[in-house]
């Protein structure tokens, strides 16, 4: 031991880890890594003293509190300055010459320890690091410093990354004396530190091989790993530093593939159909047409305003303080709440063909519904349909037959796997526009409900709607609009009532943009057909919360009062004609298709799916959410539609020039791999 020098190891740690939360906690043996990584320094004949440093936020509390019960040395500090926890740790115990370790590293070797000490004093060095060139494991990293250079240190460094790693400036500083370690042998590919589950299940691996002995060294774990390479280097996929070059948002989302199937409830928020690893896939807040992510980074949204539900913009103050005000005498109960009575009425004083309503929560169990219900009054089982409805059994089925049949009305890729196979030859799809394959169907097979969407990317042709209507008035077949994201955005109700359209169904559903970011949704329909729910079982609790219809009235109070269906009909509009004369002016064939609210472009290229990825990448660099997609709100000022205009035209010259093959390529250019462009399983 060197008593001439206090040489203290100073390990930060910390249970708020987004990818691995409680890591240091976490058990192997029975005994917490930061208790094992604790005792294996202490076989050190070097250092003086250990000491965890965390930090003074509340999730640190069960850290302390078991630091105390074993009595080892802590020290509490800045949360997010861990420059700063350093400088304070090493100033209460007096130090002079510092070990940087963190305690995601249990493996750390003493014997290592040591011979790096020796050779940062034997040098009068004043920094030290065997992790420069990375030439040992992930996971011995070791970084020593005198107490000297610390202070210099936080006295000079500003960067938000100099201080949440607290070596970085010294590493880049010339005015620092450094000596760079390395090993005899490349050993860096093994990684023995612990980030995410999988890196925790090697390292647990290692200790139970060696059990009860928790000091061996690292030639003992080398000669291990040559005899079993799989067992030990399962986790070898994770690259080096990740976490230091991840967001907050990033990490998160790594963490949710592991347990979340798909990592996310939401195909159309999955971050692969947008800029996979680099789109941010989880907010803190969100305002008007701007998001925060995790990080704190503000973005502005023009591209699907929460898949279409907020036409009124995000955290709209007026039916936010309506549903407050209504869930503060309770958001459930065992009685009904009044205000579905009063959405209902509503509905029906919108809608004069209609009778009667009922609610739901969420598009895909209220399509489902208005199946069940025509099914039951129609006696038939078998249903035509166009467009997009859901991921209910009855609607994959189609695909049981020919898994490409849904293409065209969402997207490629949809299984039908966990559909009874029995339904086959129960739903058959027809394309928009196309009469002769409605009628075709309609004489080959037993039809009595037809479902489809009023419009959703192409306007209908030659009375496309009203030969609907009258073929099913002949045939005695029902008729069903899914209304769940054209509803309330180029009327004041569903699009089947606006003036280019005017053909009423015989049950009409809504959702999306009826609570504006709440959960609601609605059917409506002819009384002799909606009679229909009560002979066939629907029922959920939760579809007589309170939220949904509260906030659902007050947006439709807005709606009506502001008349926000002609604003997002104007402002979408002129986003299509803008879109139009930007292409053309740089030489760029495009294709638009949706109603003016939900619009969406492609560019006429076998390289689209790349343009898109790159447009999406490069809009993200100016702190704005954007694809090819833009469901516009009332939110989105000139201000914010001008500059969007300026941005696409840049990318839309430069992808002028990959389409001429004029300097870099398209794929030198993306730094991710390409969108998905349909529906893929992850891993």
């Amino acid at each position: 031991m060197v008593k001439s020098l206090n040489i203290v190891a100073i390990i930060q740690a910390r249970c708020n880890s987004i990818r691995l939360p409680n890591k240091v906690l976490k058990k192997i043996s029975k005994i917490p890594m930061i208790e094992i990584q604790y005792k294996r320094i202490t076989k050190s004949k070097k250092i003086n003293k250990t000491v965890i440093a965390t930090s003074s936020h509340p999730s640190n509390n069960k850290l302390v509190k078991y630091l105390k019960s074993k009595k080892i040395d802590y020290f509490t500090g800045s949360h997010e300055n861990v420059l700063k926890r350093y400088c304070d740790a090493a100033k209460m115990f007096s130090a002079d010459i510092i070990i940087r370790l963190t305690g995601d590293c249990p493996l750390v070797d003493p014997s290592l320890l040591d011979e790096t000490i020796k050779k940062f004093i034997d040098k009068k060095v004043d920094f030290a690091s065997n992790a420069i060139t990375p030439t040992y494991p992930d996971g011995l990293d070791i970084e020593i410093f005198n107490i000297k250079t610390l202070k210099q240190t936080f006295k000079k460094a500003r960067l938000k990354y100099d201080l949440e790693h607290v070596t970085p400036f010294m590493n880049r500083s010339k005015k620092i004396k450094k000596l760079e370690i390395r090993s005899k042998f490349d050993k860096s590919y093994l990684r023995w530190c612990v980030d995410e589950i999988n890196d925790f299940k090697v390292v647990e691996n290692i200790f139970n091989y060696f059990k009860p002995n928790l000091y061996f060294n690292r030639n003992d774990i080398y000669k291990l790993v040559d005899k079993n390479p799989r067992k030990y280097q399962s986790n070898s996929n994770i690259k080096r530093n990740e976490g230091a070059k991840m967001t907050k948002t990033n990490k998160l989302y790594k963490r949710a593939k592991q347990i979340i199937p798909g990592g996310n409830m939401l195909l159309s928020k999955r971050p692969e159909l947008f800029l996979p690893n680099i789109w941010p896939a989880y907010y803190k807040k969100a305002k008007n047409c701007n998001i925060w992510d995790l990080d704190g980074t503000k973005y502005t949204d023009v591209s699907l305003m929460g898949v279409g539900s907020n036409a009124l913009g995000y955290a709209n103050a007026e039916i936010d303080q309506a549903v407050i005000k209504a869930i503060s005498d309770s958001n459930m109960s065992t009685l009904n709440c009044k205000e579905e009575v009063y959405l209902c009425e509503k509905l029906l004083d919108i809608h004069k063909w209609a009778d009667m309503a009922k609610l739901g929560r969420t598009g895909g169990e209220t399509s489902a519904m208005c199946v069940r219900i025509a099914r039951a009054a129609s006696g038939k089982e078998k249903i035509a349909f166009c467009g997009y409805h859901g991921w209910h059994d009855w609607y994959l089925s189609a695909n049981i037959k020919n898994k490409n049949n849904l293409q065209s009305h969402l997207m490629g890729g949809l299984e039908a796997n966990g559909v009874p196979r029995s339904l086959k030859n129960t739903a058959f799809p027809f394309s928009y526009n196309r009469f002769d394959e409605l009628e075709n169907i309609v004489k080959n097979h037993d039809i009595g409900t037809i479902k489809m969407e009023v419009s959703r990317n192409f306007k209908p042709k030659n009375n496309f709607l009203k030969k609907i209507r009258t073929l099913c008035d002949k045939k005695n077949i029902i008729l069903i609009f899914d209304e769940c994201s054209s509803g309330f955005r180029q009327s004041f109700g569903g699009l089947h009532l606006h003036k280019d359209y005017n053909v009423k169904p015989d049950i009409a559903w809504f959702g999306k943009a009826l609570g504006n970011g709440y959960g609601i949704t609605a059917i409506i329909g002819k009384k002799k057909i909606l009679d229909y729910a009560q002979s066939s079982f629907m029922s959920s609790t939760f579809w007589t919360e309170r939220s949904g219809p509260v906030a659902a009235i007050k947006t439709l109070e807005i709606m009506e009062r502001t008349k926000s269906w002609k604003i997002l009909t104007k402002k979408g509009n002129e986003i299509q004609k803008k879109w139009k004369d930007i292409a053309n002016s740089n030489n760029l064939k495009l294709s638009i298709l949706g109603i003016p609210a939900l619009s969406t472009f492609s560019l006429n290229s076998n390289n689209w799916l790349k343009y898109k990825t790159y447009i999406t990448q490069e809009m993200l660099k100016k702190k704005f959410l954007a694809s090819n997609a833009f469901f516009v709100s009332t939110k989105h000022s000139d201000k914010i539609l001008n500059r969007y205009y300026d941005l696409l035209n840049d990318i839309f010259h430069k992808i002028n020039k990959f389409e001429k093959g004029i300097g870099p390529s398209i794929d030198e250019k993306l730094d991710s791999e390409v969108s998905h462009s349909g529906f893929q399983r992850l891993n």
